[in-house]
């Protein structure tokens, strides 16, 4: 029987999402917890892979069991087992076919910035205090992208990705009083795609590249050509979408 697993969690302590040698992941500490609570060895499936310090306030895991799982029991106890800094909203049945990563239709990133000092934002989000931005410019960047489906300029240089396409369903930037924040969402990501795609269109907006040169960047498919990644601690993955049918209970 498969499970899916919801849940959140504040990447500052974890090197990420996926088990890495000699690092603390949020995996593994999550697998450490089903297999005692399970009393069975438990490997769990994430919807995908964070890089260290990036956060996640939904994100989906599933797990086998060859016996039934008590789904509100095991929330209760799940919660009460892993750190503060993780969170299980939801557990439940889905068909055996099911998978966290592969059956997902699209996941949907935010990054953050603040535009100002702030005390409470330093582990949340980029903090850009004085910096002004050309938000119109920006958001015709983001229709700019739209036309493209290669997105190799803004993947991590060693990768063994067979394709770098990916179908871009929306992306824009929004002002919400003294924060700044890109929401983009797309059938699939490329290691390190948001956060470079972040660090350029901040040059765009601070009128240190033009459209043209923007378009040029996509067209090279060269990572050097793009910005810089901008801080994993300002990223965010906010929703995974998934078919309706596969989900049992």
């Amino acid at each position: 029987m498969r499970y899916f697993v919801e849940l959140s969690y504040h990447g500052k302590n974890y090197h990420g999402w996926q088990i890495q040698p000699n690092e603390n992941s949020v995996q593994e500490t999550i697998e450490k917890g089903l297999s005692l609570l399970l009393k069975q060895q438990v490997a769990v499936v994430g919807c995908g892979r964070t890089d260290a310090g990036v956060h996640a306030s939904q994100f989906y895991f599933h797990f086998d069991s060859d016996r039934p799982v008590d789904k509100k029991k095991l929330k209760y106890k799940l919660n009460s087992f892993l750190p503060e800094d993780i969170a299980i909203f939801m557990v439940t049945r889905v068909k055996d076919d099911a998978h966290a990563r592969f059956s997902a239709l699209s996941r949907s990133y935010q990054y953050r910035i603040s535009l100002g000092k702030n005390v409470f934002q330093n582990e949340l989000s980029l903090i850009l205090p004085s910096a002004e931005f050309d938000l119109n410019k920006m958001n015709r960047a983001c229709l700019l992208m739209m036309e493209y489906t290669d997105f190799k300029c803004f993947s991590r240089s060693k990768t063994d990705v067979k394709t770098f396409d990916c179908a871009i369903r929306e992306a824009y930037w929004v002002t919400e009083g003294n924060n700044l924040s890109f929401h983009i969402t797309a059938n699939r990501f490329l290691r390190n795609m948001v956060r470079a795609i972040v660090g350029t269109m901040l040059e765009i907006g601070m009128n240190r590249m033009t459209l043209e040169q923007f378009k040029n960047v996509i067209e090279s498919k060269d990572r050097k050509m793009a910005g810089a990644s901008v801080k994993a601690k300002g990223l965010y993955l906010t929703r995974v979408e998934y078919p309706k049918e596969i989900f049992i209970d």
